[in-house]
């Protein structure tokens, strides 16, 4: 793997974090009653079990 290559996949992860975490703060900062209809602490909460590998695709990466 090459340094270009590298350097490309962290700006890559960071862009992706960075997307993450501005979508969560934002849904965060809507009432409650529309984070329930829409769903937001449980599929959150799945999503993060995913991405610390306790979901059942965790050793796909």
């Amino acid at each position: 793997m090459s340094i270009l290559s590298s350097l490309g996949r962290i700006a890559a992860d960071f862009s992706a974090a960075r997307a993450r975490h501005q979508t969560e703060r934002t849904i965060r900062s809507l009432p409650v009653e529309l984070q329930k209809d829409i769903g937001w602490p449980g599929a959150f909460e799945q999503d993060s079990a995913y991405r610390l590998g306790v979901g059942s695709w965790a050793g796909s990466k």
